[in-house]
């Protein structure tokens, strides 16, 4: 048995380190552990055959879904997932066995829009430090590739919907890391020069003018980079009976009401996050795209409701958005996401017991990326076993793209569902009638999916 540790005030002494050296050395189990980790990846080594052993892909309840989507090296998870909560409805209103809107079209506008939100917040407050903390947030990431629910209908209701085929993937759209660098280059340099002209006394008018042509050099560069997006173009396609069918020229929003019968004013977001009060609307300052378009909210209920909800519309045959931080627990290649996956506290011999308010206090956890339940497994009393889960990087992890979550899982590190209103208890959405709490855009809410 391992001594207990000597007294250790200030920097470490040397004969706290000899012990540290002596315990380490006396466990064999700690020795072979060494021995393992440092020729295998850890996620590998501490992989507990019996969770994998014991998953399977089969759901009492799932959803009719086309094949596995994949955003490549770009972080539009949160566009794919929304995306293809409305693909099989299009495929249906079309008699397709399976469709895909562009995910290039949406995000063209995101990023123009971003753009131009990031400048207003910069004309917004030109009286803020250079280096205080709200500046220094404003300038991390003005166009970078995630986003929110509320940010996609936003898009959806100023930009429409199009095919993958009027306006497809190009390089940049499915490996955005340069184009995000030099965009995001020139908008700094763009908030540079728009405070130091406030500085020197420049007028409003001004500023706007110049802000103005800032956003005409960022229209040409994400032309260069994903194409010019159409303002209206020929649809017509063969359907699986093999019927000939044509709309002629129709516009982005002509397709959608055709092709889209969906009412995204009749979906709530849906958050769990046991730091803030349940039962209350929430908003996070400076985070959106569309300046005048519907800012981020976030109604916070307790886990019961959040899953009701999700289970009632998969019961219905609706896929359903989600948020959750996808990197905990999980194993890609099996496309598995479990608490018991990993036996980490066999292997280091420590024990790892933060709660999920303690994870987002403590900058352990938040959302990083959006998915779709497609999918439930409930067991004799109705109860969730474990959620069938689409995601958006290709067909080569899991069940051909679709993963399983564990429900003790979906407790711990989901955060978000996006569901219709319908599935919620009317009591519980009269906090959509009033007015959101703010949140800081640094608090943990304010993250982005972005995986």
């Amino acid at each position: 048995m391992a001594k207990k540790a000597t007294s250790n005030k200030g920097p470490l002494c040397p004969e706290h380190l000899e012990q540290m050296r002596r315990d380490f050395q006396a466990n064999p189990i700690f020795r072979m552990a060494m021995n393992a980790v440092c020729k295998t990846p850890i996620n590998q080594v501490a992989l507990n055959r019996h969770v994998v052993t014991r998953t399977n892909h089969t759901f009492s309840h799932m959803v009719k879904t086309g094949a596995a989507t994949s955003q490549e090296r770009s972080g539009r998870c949160w566009l794919f997932a929304a995306l293809n909560t409305l693909r099989m409805t299009a495929a249906e209103q079309m008699n397709l066995e399976d469709f895909e809107f562009s995910q290039n079209h949406l995000m063209f506008w995101d990023k123009l829009e971003k753009a131009n939100y990031f400048l207003e917040n910069i004309l917004k407050t030109l009286d803020e430090p250079t280096d205080g903390r709200l500046i220094n947030w404003l300038l991390q990431s003005p166009i970078q590739d995630g986003g929110q629910w509320d940010m996609f209908v936003n898009l959806v209701h100023k930009y429409g919907l199009v095919p993958k085929s009027i306006m497809p993937e190009t390089e940049s759209s499915s490996n955005t890391p340069s184009m995000n660098h030099y965009i995001t280059a020139k908008l700094r340099e763009d908030a540079a020069e728009l405070r130091k002209a406030h500085s020197k006394g420049a007028k409003e008018a001004k500023l706007r003018e110049r802000k103005a042509e800032m956003m005409n050099e960022v229209y040409r560069m994400l032309c260069i980079h994903l194409g010019e997006p159409p303002q209206e173009f020929l649809w017509q396609w063969r359907d699986k009976d093999k019927v000939f069918h044509r709309d002629g020229v129709i516009t982005p929003h002509e397709f959608m009401q055709r092709h889209v019968p969906v009412d995204l004013e009749e979906r709530v977001c849906l958050i769990h996050c046991p730091i803030l009060d349940y039962n209350k609307l929430y908003t996070i300052e400076y985070l959106g795209n569309v300046v005048e378009g519907h800012i981020v909210r976030y109604l916070n209920v307790e886990l019961p409701v959040m899953k009701k909800a999700a289970i009632s519309m998969i019961k219905d045959g609706k896929p359903v958005w989600f948020g959750c931080d996808v990197g905990k627990h999980f194993d890609r290649d099996l496309g598995l996401m479990d608490l018991e996956l990993h036996d980490l506290e066999s292997l280091y011999g420590v024990s790892f017991g933060m709660d999920k308010a303690t994870r987002l206090n403590y900058g352990h956890s938040q959302m990083t990326h959006a998915m779709v339940f497609t999918g439930v497994d409930l067991d004799e009393e109705e109860r969730p076993r474990k959620w069938r889960v689409e995601n958006s990087w290709g067909d080569k992890g899991g069940d051909k793209g679709f993963m399983v979550m564990t429900d003790p899982w979906f407790d711990e590190y989901t955060y978000e569902v996006v569901v219709e209103k319908s599935y919620v208890e009317p009591k519980i959405l009269k906090a959509l009638d009033t007015k959101p709490i703010p949140l800081p855009p640094w608090h943990p809410m304010g993250s982005l999916a972005c995986a």
